[in-house]
């Protein structure tokens, strides 16, 4: 049976997903950027919560951690990293499996943004749940790791089908977009910006997206195809990665 999944808006710009197993009613959050949203959303629908799965440590994805697990006495899974603000009831990394009643999601390492940021597949359903490691046109900041890692975790996602539902963390997809019309005219994404910017303007979400339209058109998995335009000529693909982050980070439009 299929995965169902509830998204809604967390804080100024975060979503927060809840997600159940049809088949056991089994229901997980991916992260908890902000536990009175999420609590409120768990009583709407009339799901009790098994689970926290989370991606970093960062406050806004764990900071909920506590407050919802003392309310629901869920179990808590994660990387080693969260323990930095919150304890964990199960630490998982690269290559683990973690079970939502019959759904199984692969744990891949994509650290970057953070050193231990993981992702969350469901290779039957197709979905991922990346945090803020891969956004729609964008990706996350470097607050810990290096040009090198990140672009590792980027091809990482990459690889997954192309048909992939990616579910990121935040809505930033206008400013990603506008970024990358800055550094990159193809024509795809010409067109998909119209789309994103008349969609932003009629309130509605940008998330999700797919492996495959992140690849026709996100300029950090672009890179080494803008290497020219971001003055990275003849370098390696990381470092036209780094070229291109570094543009973003000083970007101002």
């Amino acid at each position: 049976m299929p995965l169902t999944i509830h998204q809604f808006p967390c804080l100024s710009d975060n979503y927060g997903f809840l997600i159940r197993d049809e088949a056991t009613g089994q229901t997980a959050c991916i992260d908890t950027p902000e536990a009175s949203a999420i609590l409120r959303e768990l009583e709407d629908l009339g799901w009790d919560l098994d689970f926290i799965f989370n991606t970093h440590w960062h406050p806004d994805h764990a900071g909920g951690n506590a407050d919802i697990k003392a309310i629901t006495g869920c179990t808590i899974v994660g990387p080693k990293e969260v323990t930095r603000i919150a304890p964990l009831d199960r630490e998982v990394g690269h290559g683990d499996i973690v079970e939502l009643g019959e759904t199984a999601f692969q744990v891949f390492d994509t650290g970057g943004h953070t050193l231990g940021h993981i992702t969350y597949f469901d290779a039957a359903d197709r979905i991922a749940f990346v945090g803020d490691t891969l956004f729609a046109l964008g990706c996350g900041r470097l607050f810990e790791g290096t040009p090198e890692q990140m672009w590792d975790s980027l091809q990482r996602l990459a690889a997954l089908p192309e048909d992939t539902t990616v579910y990121c963390a935040h809505e930033y997809t206008a400013s990603n977009a506008r970024f990358a019309l800055s550094v990159d005219d193809a024509p795809a994404l010409k067109a998909r910006a119209e789309q994103i910017f008349a969609a932003r303007e009629r309130g509605e979400w940008t998330v999700p997206t797919t492996i495959g339209l992140e690849k026709a058109t996100n300029p950090f998995l672009r890179a080494p195809a803008l290497a020219a335009r971001v003055g990275a000529s003849g370098k390696p693909d990381a470092q036209a990665f780094a070229a291109v982050r570094a543009a973003k980070d000083n970007f101002r439009g």
